[in-house]
């Protein structure tokens, strides 16, 4: 069994975003199979404390076409390790040379309803700072319980993150809907 993985939160860092940017421009190296990458995860939230671990999701023409040039990955420094519990993912870890995890890659397909999944909860909690505050809460609250355990730590807090990922889903739906309805008046 591999040893315990401490929990760490730190406060928001502004270089996060800036960090972000560099592990997306390196990913340009995948080529066309590589159609955008979006920054999410804690770490795209200003004002939120977070793991220091940058999450990307990168947005591929197709699983398979990744695939085939996972080497090119690999070749980056992240290691590779299939869709590790969520269908229709392919995840990838960077970590530094003291071995702790520094970035992360969740590559999905456009059509993968966990993209609009991400991106809602993301721009929710940007666009709600007194939910954002109470996530980091609830973040700092299942640290506390778990302060030597990442996989108790994400369990403890996992209901309540899909109760505000699935209300920020609603919300999402709710405003595509009005954003529709005023294009088909005009």
């Amino acid at each position: 069994m591999p040893p315990p993985i401490p929990v760490v939160l730190a406060d928001y860092d502004p270089e996060w975003p800036n960090l972000a940017a560099r592990h997306a421009e390196t990913l340009k190296t995948l080529g066309p199979v590589l159609l955008t990458v979006h920054h999410i995860g804690s770490t795209s939230v200003p004002g939120l404390a977070a793991k220091p671990i940058i999450d990307l999701m990168p947005i591929v023409t197709s699983l398979s076409a990744l695939d085939q040039i996972q080497p090119r990955i690999e070749a980056l420094g992240y290691s590779c390790h299939g869709e590790l519990g969520l269908e229709g993912r392919r995840y990838c870890v960077l970590t530094n040379e003291a071995g702790t995890r520094t970035a992360q890659l969740h590559f999905f397909e456009p059509d993968s309803p966990h993209v609009e999944r991400h991106l809602a909860f993301r721009d929710y909690l940007r666009a709600n700072p007194e939910v954002a505050r109470a996530c980091e809460a609830e973040k700092r609250r299942a640290r506390d319980l778990h302060p030597l355990s990442s996989h108790a730590y994400s369990e403890e807090k996992g209901a309540w993150i899909q109760e505000l990922q699935a209300a920020a889903l609603v919300l999402r739906s709710r405003q595509l809907s009005v954003e529709g309805a005023r294009l088909a008046a005009d």
